[in-house]
């Protein structure tokens, strides 16, 4: 058995890359970082000196970890729902957060990786896969595990480990999001938004999202990741216009490379606000209001 000390080093040598699976794993920072330490638990647990290839027994641990997570929310998630609509036939994808920067004593290159790791889009996309398909997409596609390693914690044959990431790419690729942010557009809809916004013009404010646009929010989330709190172009509108005070007051910003809202109040932030647009409407709107988080966003303001 290697030192504590020693196990812990090379734990944290592999933080950043199990961190970065985790995310695009659950979609959530909290709980990627619940899922890494919950791989220290096991690793402490488990004779060290038999495992040869620290890094990859790490990554398919925090790999089977996100799984059984996965499949845990979906059945309280499903449960939940099939009270509250008894026989409707209800379901509800996890609204994933946006990475828009760590605390302030976080690593930078922790920070630059996490928040490069994957856009808002895609994770939208990832949450509409099966977990077992999600968890062989990112472990392969990108992380380039191996399907025998892959299988053992998926419980099925290399082949149809294989088959699971087949199915997985097809789906994402088949959501054919845009092929390029267009910078310019998007901050066209941004100005749109808080044109209409400001105006308390809501036929404005309906054209310039998209029909099934979602407002994900932190409000009340008590850490947990945020949660849907409205869906639809006119109850988005309508939530948008209850903005309007803010809005004059607001600055438009990126965070991590996604056009943002910044809304100001006695010289604080009082909320950030970011857009994913995808063909010149906004398709979801991920607001972040949480006192405790605020201050540690990674922002670029563009307005003076």
């Amino acid at each position: 058995m290697e030192t504590n000390e020693l196990l812990a080093e090379r734990f944290e040598e592999n933080r950043t890359q199990l961190k970065a699976v985790a995310h695009r794993m659950l979609g959530s920072a909290s709980e990627a970082e619940d899922a890494v330490q919950e791989a220290w638990i096991r690793l402490g647990r488990t004779d060290s000196a038999a495992i040869e290839n620290l890094g990859g027994w790490l990554t398919t641990v925090v790999g089977r970890v996100c799984l059984d997570m996965l499949r845990s929310r979906r059945s309280r998630r499903e449960a939940f729902l099939d009270e509250a609509f008894p026989g409707a036939g209800v379901r509800e994808a996890h609204a994933p957060e946006p990475v828009l920067g760590g605390r302030p004593d976080d690593d930078p290159e922790e920070q630059a990786l996490m928040a490069d790791s994957v856009g808002l889009a895609m994770l939208v996309v990832l949450e509409t896969l099966d977990p077992a398909e999600r968890l062989a997409f990112v472990l392969h596609d990108m992380f380039a595990v191996p399907f025998d390693e892959i299988a053992r914690v998926v419980d099925r044959t290399p082949a149809a480990t294989r088959q699971l990431a087949s199915r997985a790419r097809r789906r994402v690729r088949g959501a054919d999001p845009d092929p390029g942010p267009d910078h310019a557009r998007r901050r066209e809809v941004v100005d749109a938004f808080l044109a209409a916004a400001r105006g308390g013009d809501f036929e404005a404010l309906v054209a310039v999202l998209d029909p099934d646009v979602v407002v994900r929010s932190d409000a009340g989330a008590g850490g947990a990741g945020m949660s849907i709190v409205a869906r639809g172009a006119e109850a988005v509108a309508r939530r948008a216009m209850m903005f309007a005070p803010f809005a004059r007051s607001s600055q438009r910003a990126l965070a991590g490379g996604e056009p943002a809202v910044v809304s100001m109040r006695e010289g604080g932030r009082l909320s950030v606000m970011v857009f994913t647009i995808e063909r010149g409407r906004i398709v979801a709107l991920s607001v972040t209001e949480d006192p405790a988080r605020l201050p540690g966003l990674d922002l670029a303001v563009l307005d003076g």
